[in-house]
Parts: C-alpha cells; sequence; structure tokens
C-alpha cells in the first residue's frame, strides 16, 4: 500500500512537471523565436537555417526554466494533496514525515541528474548544432535585403546602395564598398569602390554575383589609388559571410574541452590549450569556471527546494495560519532560486563567492534536514 501511495504521488508529481516545463517552454520558445527573425529580415539567412536554428535552443530554454519548473510542480502537489486530504491517507497507512520527506528528495536528486545531463551535454551541443547552421549558410535571402535608396551592410566588409530597382530585377546606379575586415590575409588599408549604372543580381546554383555594367572600380592599396572604367564585370558575392556571430559562444563547446582548460590554467599552462574554438587564457577563465559551476554545481539545489517543499506537510490545511505559512514558504524558495544565480554570478570572480556558492545549499539543506528528524523524534 505504502508503495502504490508513493507511485501514485511520484506520478501525479511527474505528470504535471511534465506538462509545466513544456507549456512554460513553449512560451519562452516562440517569444525567443520572434527575436530570432533578425537572421532572416537583417542577416540573410534563409529560413531553413532559422527553423533549425529556433528548434535547437528548445534544450537550452528547458534547461534555464527546469528549477523554477521543478519547485512549482512540487509544491503545488504538495498543496493540492493537502487540500484533497490526501496526504491523510499516507499518515493513516503508517508512512511518517521523514520516510515521505526522503522520497521526495530521491525523486529531486534524479531531477537533479537530469539536469546536469541537460545542462552539461544536451544544451551545449544542440546550441553549437545550430551555431553550425549559421556558420554553413549563405546569405539565402540576399536579394530581399537590398533595399532602394538604403546602404545595406547586412554581410562583413562590404557597403551597397542601389539607387532603383524595376520590376524585372535590374538595378539602376549600383555602388559598392568593399573592406577587408580582421579576419582576412590582407592589408586593413586596402579596399575597393565600385560604381556602375546598371546591374542584375545571377544565382546560378550556389554562385551569386552581381553582373554590373558601364560603372568604374577604385581600388586603394596602402595609399595607392588606381581606377579603370569597364563595359561589364561580375562581382563575386560568395566570398562574403553574415554578420551573425558564427564563432561558439562558452556555453556552446563541450564540457571535456571546459574541464582542459581549467586544468590547464591549475597547471599555469594558459597556452597550452588555444583552438579555433577556445583560447584558455586570463580573460576567459572566470567565464569557463562559471559555465562548468552553472553545468555540474547549480543542480545541487534541487534537493534544498525539495527539502523546502516538503515543509507544507507539517502544517494542516486547518491551521488558522496555513495561507501565510504557505506563501512565507512559496517565497522562501524563490528567494534561494534568485541568489542561487546571484551567487553563480561570483563564484568565479572570488573565493567568498565560491565558497558561499558550493556551502550554502549544503548547510541549509542538512541543517534543516537534521532539526526535522530531531523535532520528529522528540515527538515520539
Amino acid at each position: 500500500m505504502k508503495k502504490l501511495l508513493f507511485q501514485k504521488f511520484l506520478k501525479d508529481t511527474l505528470k504535471f512537471f511534465i506538462v509545466i516545463c513544456f507549456s512554460v517552454g513553449l512560451i519562452v520558445w516562440v517569444v525567443q523565436a520572434v527575436n530570432y527573425l533578425d537572421f532572416v529580415i537583417e542577416d540573410g539567412h534563409g529560413l531553413y537555417v532559422y527553423f533549425s536554428y529556433s528548434i535547437l535552443s528548445f534544450p537550452k530554454i528547458i534547461h534555464r526554466i527546469l528549477p523554477f519548473v521543478f519547485f512549482i510542480s512540487l509544491f503545488y502537489q504538495i498543496v493540492q494533496y493537502e487540500l484533497k486530504n490526501e496526504l491523510l491517507i499516507f499518515w493513516t497507512n503508517g508512512i511518517n514525515k521523514i520516510q515521505f520527506i526522503n522520497v521526495v528528495i530521491i525523486y529531486s536528486i534524479l531531477i537533479t541528474l537530469f539536469q546536469i545531463f541537460l545542462g552539461a551535454y544536451l544544451s551545449p551541443a544542440s546550441q553549437n548544432e545550430a551555431r553550425s547552421f549559421i556558420r554553413n549558410s549563405n546569405i539565402d535571402f540576399f536579394p530581399s535585403l537590398i533595399k532602394e535608396g538604403k546602404f545595406i551592410d547586412t554581410v562583413s566588409d562590404l557597403t551597397i546602395f542601389i539607387e532603383s530597382k524595376d520590376k524585372l530585377g535590374n538595378y539602376k546606379n549600383i555602388f559598392l564598398n568593399e573592406s577587408y575586415g580582421k579576419n582576412k590575409k590582407i592589408n586593413q588599408s586596402k579596399s575597393q569602390m565600385i560604381y556602375a549604372k546598371n546591374g542584375i543580381l545571377v544565382n546560378e546554383g550556389k554562385n551569386r554575383y552581381f553582373e554590373l555594367t558601364d560603372g568604374k572600380m577604385i581600388n586603394k592599396d596602402n595609399g595607392k589609388i588606381t581606377n579603370f572604367a569597364f563595359k561589364k564585370i561580375n562581382f563575386n558575392l560568395n566570398k562574403f559571410d553574415s554578420k551573425s556571430t558564427s564563432f561558439p559562444k562558452i556555453q556552446e563547446l563541450t564540457s571535456n574541452l571546459l574541464f582542459q582548460c581549467l586544468y590547464y590554467d591549475y597547471r599555469n599552462e594558459k597556452n597550452k590549450l588555444v583552438s579555433r574554438l577556445l583560447s584558455c587564457d586570463n580573460a576567459s577563465i572566470k567565464n569557463i569556471k562559471q559555465e562548468i559551476f552553472k553545468r555540474f554545481y547549480k543542480p545541487i539545489y534541487f534537493p534544498l527546494l525539495a527539502l523546502i517543499s516538503c515543509l507544507l506537510i507539517f502544517r494542516s490545511k486547518e491551521s488558522v495560519k496555513y495561507n501565510r505559512y504557505r506563501i512565507c514558504l512559496f517565497f522562501t524558495i524563490f528567494s534561494i532560486l534568485v541568489v542561487s544565480e546571484i551567487s553563480l554570478r561570483y563564484a568565479a570572480y572570488n573565493a567568498l563567492g565560491m565558497y558561499f556558492f558550493i556551502l550554502f545549499p549544503i548547510l541549509i539543506f542538512f541543517t534543516i534536514y537534521i532539526s526535522l528528524i530531531i523535532k520528529l523524534k522528540n515527538k515520539i
């Protein structure tokens, strides 16, 4: 009977947890997906890249909202069991409150492990895969980005101005200014300006170029200026990339790479790990430490949230101060979530912040747990 009661409680809690998790996650995802429309509107990527990037951001959203959803679902379920007198069934069947708390803590540990897996492996992998769509994308919506009478700088190192465009797609009075950015293996003092009276945008498979006629080209190279007129030239657009960030962020890197960086930092070999993805130096080490804390240690707050939620079982709904007690517990748990976020930001920057972030959930958890055991034993 005891086993069946716990199975029902955990099943109801887990079901509500999943529903809330996906509902809240979907709302956040829709809001974020609207913001990602800039990939199409401003950066020129196609709809396939947009939808792929948006969908692959979902694990990151779930990872972010999971602590809040976990606490809400567990808190709500315990309150509902109390209001419906279902908790009385536990006590009348010989289940004591410490047994109930222990089962809930085990449940919270399982969610903790899932959160670690999500944050340490699934979320970084999905974010990196999403970034790869941008890295490998050409500017599919380039023609729609060209506006009459406006300077367009959607792509890196190129500014475009079109005076007018007719219904057949012919451009009039075209101005192109190509400069060389930091990533180009050419001197930054080089630039190229092209003016043409007429032009069309040509797409041949994966090749895209401007076919320009009746114009002039001006080249600047280390202060030397040369120019010449032309009847017809093709200006290649395939060499240009969108301004969308294609370099992976720290939260998109694998946990293995981050731990390697910490290892070399500990060994004072900061220049050992320098790759195209990560430079292990003073500028990045603090952010790397913070990311590792977030992935592997922050989920340890889940058992503390579960334990404080279980304090609801120590006050009956018949009590005059039950509602006030319930509200106080709710805001206590919410405050702990806020503290976990704030302390995470300081954990990587100074020793005091790190010790607080590490020790706070452990000390509070065992203080409350031991106090409850002593309190319940004294009642026997």
